[in-house]
Order: structure tokens, then C-alpha cells, then sequence
């Protein structure tokens, strides 16, 4: 059986099994996923518990015989198994694929995996743990989901919003102090909770208290720039800067997404489906569904002049000094970042007075 991290609570509170496997990368996620597994497993009875991290050189015999040994004290146990590079190896597969099928009912297996590719859900073991018990999928929180995350955890506290926009501009703020680091957000709100009384809160108080604790990921600049998202693209740049992100590392990136467009809009041009060059260049998910919709504005001389201006770029990150660009390497990246929203995202003549100032504003 399989569920999201959505539908577990709902899961044990009309039961239990014997087997839980949680996987997913948002550790606060995965963390309150176990604590629950745990919270119901002490309810019913299971109050001991042993603990094993699989390294180099762990013996899963001794998984194995742990996980049907009676109790000394004649108690029920949950033993627990993380596994950080979730890949088991084949003795480890078999143990769990042995493991899923022979539990002694006073014993409860809880297995901790990182988040699994396509292929390894498909695996043999993956299945054995799916069809011995039941798998907890912890899926990230996407920055469209953030939001609605950030107001539900409020809500938790006993907080309200104030109406309208103002509410509507205070969960932005908490949105771009948070951004790309969940486990901070939800500290940022526990210390709300502690500074404020239940009830609706104030923008003053929210702005003075929550600290500015967003990371950001270079893979993530794509999708500020699909989106069209000027003032979350100039943050997440001023950001990468600030963490001491290469900036070679952004410029690769950045060239790599242009690449991609040109190929996929050649591709289009001869014939071929969407679905299959979008797979060929490794875009999906997020990024995939942006591009879909951007992608009828694209045009081959755009593209091509973009390839250019990615090259110049490469040249002022390398010190060469290009006339075309900034000499700073980040000022250069902000001039081929921002070129590349406005050739997916063409600016109305009304609005292009903004647009350009933000451009010169690099040089």
C-alpha cells in the first residue's frame, strides 16, 4: 500500500501495521512522518525501541534475527532502519524482501530511505515493502505550495491572517524570507507562536521577528525565469551570491537551460513530440509544465542571440572583459539571467521603461 505524507494521519488513525517505509528528501517532513509512525506505535503498545543505521559493513543477519526475536521483557517493539543512501546493496535487498514477509506480530519495522528514483520504486524490494506494508511518500513542498503550507502551519497556532491584500502580501514575505528551507520556515513559526498571542497577526510584528533564512538552489533559477518572476529571480541571484555560490556554477546552469530551449525548438521544427524532446533534455516536473507554456514565444533568433550573450557572459565570469557586458561576474549573470526572462516573457511597451532599468541598473 502506498500513501502520500498528506493521507497519513488519516491512515493511523483507523490503524496500524506492522510495516512503514518513509521516503522523501524534506527531512522536517520525514522527521514528523516517523514521529507520528512512533507517536501511534507507543499507543498501541509498541514501547520498545532499537534503532540501526545501515554503513559500510552492516550485518543484516542481525536485522533479520532482531526483527523476530521475542522480547525479553515480554513487550512489543518498533525497530527502526535508516538507510541514507537508499540503496540497500543485494544483501540488504533480500533482508528487506525476507524482513516484509516475516514480521513476528509484537514487532513493528519502521524503514527511513531518502527520496527514490522512478527506478528504484520499481525495484524488487521497493515492491516487497509496498505490498508487506505501507509506503509514506514525503513529497517537497514546491515554492506554488509554499503558501498555502506556510497558512496552514500559521492556522496550527491559532493564527489568522488579516484580510485582503494585506494578508495576501504578508504570506509573500514570509514566502520570500523562507524560500528553499522548510526546516527554518517552520522554526520562523514556532518562534511566532511563542512571540505572539493567538489571533490575527500583524505585518509590523511578522516583518520585525522572522528572520531572512532562505536558501536557494542554482537548479531553481529556471523556474523563476520560465515563470516570468523578476523580483524572485534578482533575490535568488542576490542569494546565490551571498551563500558563495561559484558563479561559474550559475552560468553553466543558465547556458545549459538555453541549450535545451534551442534543441527542443528545433526539435519541434522537425516534427518531433514535445514529451520526448522535454525527456531528451531532463526537464520535467516543475520546469516542465512552465516551459509548455512558454514555449510558443520563443524564436530561433532570440535563441541564437541568447547562445551569444551566454558566451560573453562565460568570458567576464573568466575575467576577459567583454564590451557587451558587465565586468562583475554576478552583474554579468543578472544581464543574461534577465535577457533570458525577457525573451520568454516580452515586457508590454507600458511596462518596458521598468524592465530596462532594472537591466542598466548591472551596469
Amino acid at each position: 500500500m502506498q500513501i502520500s505524507s498528506d493521507q497519513l494521519d488519516a491512515h493511523l488513525a483507523s490503524k496500524l501495521a506492522l510495516l512503514y517505509t518513509v521516503h522523501g528528501d524534506e527531512v522536517l517532513l520525514v522527521n514528523e512522518a516517523v514521529d507520528a509512525i512512533r507517536a501511534r506505535a507507543r499507543a498501541q503498545g509498541f514501547d520498545e525501541r532499537e534503532s540501526y543505521t545501515v554503513e559500510r559493513g552492516f550485518d543484516w543477519s542481525q536485522l533479520l534475527a532482531g526483527s523476530r526475536e521475542i522480547s525479553l521483557f515480554g513487550g512489543q517493539r518498533l525497530v527502526e532502519l535508516r538507510i541514507p543512501s537508499g540503496k540497500p546493496g543485494r544483501d540488504g535487498a533480500e533482508a528487506l524482501a525476507a524482513l516484509s514477509g516475516h514480521l513476528s506480530p509484537d514487532v513493528m519495522a519502521l524503514i527511513v530511505l531518502p527520496r527514490l528514483d522512478a527506478a528504484t520504486q520499481k525495484s524488487a524490494w521497493f515492491g516487497a515493502l509496498s505490498q508487506g506494508g505501507v509506503t509514506v511518500r514525503v513529497d517537497s513542498v514546491e515554492l506554488a505550495q509554499l503558501p498555502r503550507w506556510i497558512a496552514a502551519r500559521l492556522q496550527r497556532h491559532g493564527f489568522t491572517l488579516p484580510a485582503g491584500d494585506a494578508g495576501r502580501a504578508l504570506i509573500d514575505f514570509l514566502v520570500a524570507r523562507v524560500e528553499g528551507n522548510l526546516l527554518a520556515a517552520h522554526q520562523e513559526i514556532e518562534k511566532l507562536a511563542l512571540l505572539c498571542p493567538p489571533g490575527q497577526l500583524a505585518p509590523e510584528t511578522v516583518e520585525q521577528a522572522v528572520l531572512n533564512v532562505a536558501r536557494y538552489s542554482v537548479f531553481k533559477l529556471g523556474e523563476a525565469v520560465l515563470g516570468g518572476d523578476v523580483a524572485r529571480l534578482l533575490r535568488m541571484l542576490r542569494g546565490l551570491e551571498a551563500e558563495g555560490v561559484a558563479p561559474v556554477l550559475v552560468h553553466w546552469t543558465l547556458a545549459d537551460d538555453i541549450r535545451a530551449w534551442l534543441r527542443i525548438h528545433q526539435g519541434l521544427d522537425a516534427g518531433q513530440a514535445l514529451p520526448a524532446l522535454l525527456r531528451a533534455n531532463r526537464i520535467w516536473g516543475v520546469k516542465e509544465k512552465l516551459l509548455e507554456r512558454a514555449l510558443p514565444r520563443l524564436r530561433t533568433p532570440d535563441l541564437e542571440r541568447l547562445l551569444q550573450l551566454a558566451a560573453q557572459c562565460d568570458q567576464a565570469i573568466k575575467g576577459l572583459r567583454p564590451d557587451t557586458l558587465p565586468r562583475a561576474p554576478w552583474d554579468a549573470l543578472q544581464v543574461l539571467a534577465l535577457s533570458m526572462l525577457e525573451a520568454l516573457w516580452p515586457t508590454p511597451p507600458s511596462a518596458r521603461q521598468g524592465r530596462r532599468l532594472v537591466l542598466r541598473a548591472a551596469f
